[in-house]
């Protein structure tokens, strides 16, 4: 059998004939049904029976809506409508995002008094108006049913105890401040990073109080190791564009590590081509496990997580000249020596970063970018960033302080040691022992629900606030909606309690007019959202003092053995803060393409030892069982005293003796319906080395003999061994051999394009059936840069936030039922004959590709999806009558049907409990409370039962740009209109216009990248809107090409010999 050089799962790659035969049929009648036997999803049968119940009610449903009355759903009107305030008209205000420390400037888009998008703010530099998943989601937090509604006291005593609304916020002030008094002791305030310099200057001026900053994931590692360079406590500003080399020691600085928007746009900036003079940066990648940001790199080697120190050492000792020393593994000291050449090679113009949290291992590095001559080039100390502030043994003293009864009280705020302190147990043992503790959490977390009182802060888009992210730059945070609950900023409590009679909104206020000189600078500030000084480039002082002893630290470390443990955060949840949001819970990860819930990764090599699957030479049951049903075999993992049992996920690229689980998950069932029981928390595998928190280990591994359902969405559809799908090339290749897409496009041309004469060639006129049809005016498109894309998801949750994409939950996801418009492919480059031996990912946003000879169109028997003379392929929902024909029909595989009321849009009653597939989810029913509908868009239709839906270019932005053009008088402007997706992307991977403008961003593109430029499925001639550049690997492996010598297969495929052997086709 020939082996797959891509691919998306195990079965894939060696063309079983199960596999073959599970993507004949779309609609096939063996339905995964939950629960129906062990066998295997191949081998499992759905009663006909079942299958009519289950989609049956749509004919008796059309029967009894026309014989019903639709329940009346109230609207409240303005009753004295504020001057600026025009009903369907939105407006926007800019605002800061700020999380935990992580700061990105936005703009809120507020229709109708309610905040129901989040945009990036383009005045920011360092973003460039980019997002992440997290920031687009944040708007969905502001409506959670589960907020914390009114202040609290905790009354009774043991299993009695609890909570209880204070009426007013006067008397929970005098409670607090009269049990403050009594209390005695010290008072200390214990957050997440605050990076508010108005919020700093409230707490310096609290008499007597004491600050301690505890990040979840923690950074004291980089922040002391500083210090001991000669840095200071502080962390320096990196600018990835300025880099031609970059080498990441386990940093997945584009998923999760310090600031990934910041980096990821400037990451892409030297990831962009000029195909004038092929260039780009160089990304080498040193982990254990199979990260976004290692996914995207152009060489990677794994290591032990525990190895990270001697490769530091390695690379350093490489840099200086010495050559690579204390390394044994061959393939790893090649990758040092190879990766320490071009950091010489390109001094000053590279960088290397970290992700341990180890003091000993981060002043390595230091010395590193040293010697390369990365500071004040690459590596900025004229700005320093504030994202980060915690040190580790701060918060390890208050604990002893804790425990000892010095602490009279404590206040919280951000942070949440009952979860992510990996002694959580002695933490609510001493947090018994201070007589005053008070929480200024949003949600019941682990912390708060300890705590005495509860004074809930307001979300951040209903609040006053400032950010600085770096020296220089402003950021400003301002209400967009007024509070829903009453809740109050945590700063009025402090004002409050320390004596002054003021809120906080006043303060901030004349705070700002002072630093600024003026009320009418202070106007100009808010209203931009930002303010950002230029700041010159500063070098820093470093200082090696501290390096020997760093190094002989790190060569003295006993070399573990056994198994490794290896915690990182994903992009959707972070650091637990996102459990609590269905939009997050359900996006797909980047590389395992699974959600709700975490699991343990495991290698190939792992999976086979320890739980007895083989996906490399194992039979084809063995495999097929594996990929396609949802049940994947539990592993117990201890370390210690501490143990939880995952679910295995076997991925390409492991260490063979590592597993990696995620944190933020296990969360408390008082948080809400979204999070409970959902994964299992992994801190519990953190400790205290006296170095810093590490967030790697060494455990002890079994398996259970039980399985446990993981939701993935990666094998869902199939493009039935259809080539041209994704395409993905070397720098070297592609110097060698520019023309291998131009090349097949003119192949196509030759062979299906000629007329009847033979005198002309027009494949788009001649290599169809159909006739042509004129698009005189606007016809829209889209490019998609796959070099730009690392599988970030947040073009995915802009997409669900302005199209009221519905969230549907695990069990709907583990039936394939998932509703996502745009999906993000992610397909594993491998060697031929060894799929664990990873050369590189590949990340391809799929989305409604809006064909002009779509297939779609032509089998609807209602005509519910039709063609736009603007080149839009669209939907009419309410004509639609569920036959998914149209579904079928395509060969993308993006449409999206409705199995079930998940939006509540429909005029019956109790129509989303089935009992065929039994109840939904709890977090659909959160989804349809009223609070949180408030966070759908007006101008998108909610779409009902048993109706087809699918990406629409966001026609409502397109319909509202021309009309704001017309208002203006003048004509639509390219850059007027922009998708949800393309202002989402930090890295500006999509571009999208009108293509009959010549003068368009569109336009340009596609013409100044055409030996990179494609379409997906090209030789089918259903002619797509939507162009890709292939992705390219910046390495020096050359890829021969053959030439065409033969027409493509009957059914659309082409022959090996067809096209270029490198871009053989992927499913």
């Amino acid at each position: 059998m020939s082996q797959k050089k891509y691919w998306q799962s195990f079965g894939e790659v060696k063309e079983s004939e199960s596999f073959q035969q599970q993507h004949q049929d779309e609609f096939r009648e063996e339905l995964p049904f939950e629960g129906l036997d062990d066998k295997g999803l191949v081998d499992a049968k759905a009663p006909r029976r079942d299958f009519l119940k289950y989609l049956g009610f749509s004919t008796a449903a059309a029967t009894l809506a026309a014989s019903c009355k639709i329940p009346v759903k109230h609207a409240i009107p303005f009753a004295n409508r504020p001057e600026n305030i025009i009903p369907g008209v939105a407006q926007y205000y800019a605002t800061t995002y700020v999380q935990d420390g992580d700061v990105v400037p936005v703009l809120a888009k507020v229709r109708d008094g309610r905040p129901i998008k989040i945009e990036g703010n383009d005045r920011c530099v360092f973003t460039g108006g980019g997002t992440s998943a997290r920031v687009q989601a944040s708007v969905l937090d502001l409506y959670d049913t589960h907020r914390l509604r009114f202040p609290q006291q905790k009354v009774g005593a043991g299993e009695e105890a609890k909570f209880e609304e204070v009426p007013t916020f006067e008397q929970f002030d005098k409670l607090v401040a009269d049990a403050i008094k009594a209390a005695g002791g010290s008072t200390v305030l214990l957050t997440s990073t605050i990076n508010s310099p108005s919020t700093k200057a409230i707490i310096a001026s609290y008499p007597g109080l004491r600050h301690v900053q505890l990040d979840a994931v923690s950074y004291s590692g980089m922040l002391l190791a500083n210090e001991a360079t000669g840095f200071g406590r502080r962390l320096p500003s990196y600018d990835f564009g300025a880099a031609k080399v970059m080498v990441s020691l386990g940093a997945d600085f584009l998923g999760s590590w310090l600031s990934p928007v910041e980096f990821a746009k400037g990451y892409a900036a030297g990831r962009k081509i000029n195909e004038k003079n092929p260039t780009m940066s160089k990304h080498y990648q040193f982990e254990g496990y199979l990260s976004l940001t290692g996914a995207s790199a152009d060489e990677r080697f794994v290591c032990r997580p525990s190895e990270t120190g001697l490769v530091a050492l390695a690379l350093l000792s490489a840099v200086s000249g010495k050559g690579v020393d204390g390394i044994k593994d061959a393939k790893l000291k090649a990758g040092i020596e190879k990766a320490a050449a071009d950091l010489k090679k390109n001094a000053g113009e590279a960088l290397v970063v970290c992700g341990s949290n180890d003091t000993n291992t981060q002043i390595i590095v230091n010395a590193i970018n040293q010697a390369i001559g990365a500071y004040g080039k690459t590596i900025d100390w004229g700005k320093p960033v504030n994202y980060r502030a915690g040190v580790d043994a701060e918060f390890e003293q208050l604990v002893r302080d804790m425990e000892a009864g010095t602490v009279g009280t404590l206040l919280v705020y951000g942070a949440n040691p009952a979860y992510t302190y990996h002694k959580a147990v002695a933490f609510t043992a001493a947090l018994k022992k201070v007589k005053v503790s008070v929480s200024f959490s949003e949600r019941m977390d682990e912390t708060t629900e300890h705590c005495q009182f509860i004074a809930p802060s307001n979300h951040y888009l209903e609040s006053w606030g400032d950010a600085a992210p770096k020296a220089g730059v402003i950021s400003f945070i301002q209400p967009t909606i007024y509070p829903l609950f009453k809740t109050r900023a945590y700063q009025t409590s402090l004002l409050k309690w320390s004596g002054r009679d003021t809120s906080y909104e006043e303060y901030f206020k004349q705070y700002w007019i002072g630093q600024l000189g003026s009320e009418s600078t202070f106007n100009t500030v808010l209203q931009d959202g930002i303010q950002d000084s230029a700041l010159p480039a500063a070098a820093g002082s470093y200082s090696s003092a501290s390096l020997a002893a760093a190094a002989q630290a790190i060569t003295t470390e006993p070399a573990v053995t056994g198994t490794e443990l290896v915690l990182y955060q994903k992009a959707s949840i972070g650091t637990g803060t996102g459990a609590t949001n269905p939009w997050l819970q359900e996006l797909p990860d980047g590389v395992t393409k699974a959600s709700w819930g975490n699991y343990a990764l495991v290698s190939l090599s792992m999976a086979k030892e320890l739980v007895g699957i083989d996906l490399v030479n194992g039979t084809e049951k063995e495999i097929n069982n594996y990929e396609f049903y949802p049940q994947k075999p539990v592993i117990k993992i201890t370390m210690g005293g501490q143990e939880i049992e995952l679910p295995v996920l076997a991925i390409p690229g492991m260490q063979s003796n590592t597993i990696a689980i995620a944190l933020g998950y296990g969360r408390s069932e008082k948080l809400g319906r979204t999070s409970a029981g959902v994964g299992q928390n992994a801190y519990v595998f953190t400790a205290n080395t006296g170095n810093g928190v590490s967030y790697q280990t060494t455990v002890t591994v079994a398996n259970t003999g039980r399985k446990e359902k993981v939701a993935q969405s990666q094998i869902h559809n199939s493009y039935e061994d259809r080539v041209e799908v994704v395409r993905e090339t070397t720098l070297a290749t592609l110097l060698k051999h520019p023309n291998v897409i131009p090349d097949y496009r003119n192949h196509l041309e030759e062979t299906f394009g000629k007329s009847k004469d033979g005198l002309t060639t027009d494949f788009r006129k001649e290599g169809t059936l159909y006739p042509m049809h004129d698009q005189p005016g606007i016809k829209w498109g889209m490019n998609i840069d796959m070099n730009a894309c690392y599988g970030c998801g947040a073009c995915v949750v802009a997409c669900h936030a302005e199209n009221n994409v519905p969230v549907v939950g695990k069990s709907e996801v583990l039936r394939y039922h998932d509703m996502h418009w745009l999906r993000i492919d992610r397909y594993f480059v491998s060697d031929e004959n060894n799929p664990d031996e990873l050369k590189g990912v590949v990340f391809q946003p799929m989305m409604c590709q809006h064909c002009d000879n779509a297939p779609c169109e032509n089998v609807c028997p209602v005509a519910a999806t039709n063609h736009s003379s603007e080149g839009i392929n669209q939907m009419t929902y309410n004509r639609c009558i569920g036959t998914r024909y149209c579904a079928n029909n395509c060969p993308f595989k993006v449409r999206r049907f409705n199995w079930a009321d998940y939006t509540g849009a429909d005029s019956f009653p109790n129509n989303r409990d089935q009992q065929t597939v039994g109840k939904l989810d709890p977090v659909v029913e959160q989804m349809n409370d009223d609070l949180t509908r408030m966070v759908l868009n007006p101008d998108v239709t909610v779409r009902s039962r048993g109706v087809i839906e699918k990406c629409s270019f966001c026609f409502q932005r397109l319909q509202a740009a021309k009309l704001e053009a017309k208002k203006a008088d003048r004509p639509l402007q390219d850059g007027d209109a922009k998708t949800a997706c393309q202002t989402a992307c930090a890295t500006n991977a999509i571009v999208f216009g009108n293509v009959h403008d010549p003068n368009s961003a569109i336009t340009a593109v596609r013409a100044n990248n055409t030996s990179r430029s494609y379409y997906v499925l090209e030789q089918l001639h259903v002619l797509p809107n939507v162009s890709y550049l292939a992705k390219v690997r910046n390495t020096d492996e050359v890829m021969e090409v053959e030439e065409h010598h033969a027409a493509p297969a009957e059914h659309g495929a082409a022959t090996e010999h067809e096209t270029a052997k490198p871009e053989a086709t992927h499913h």
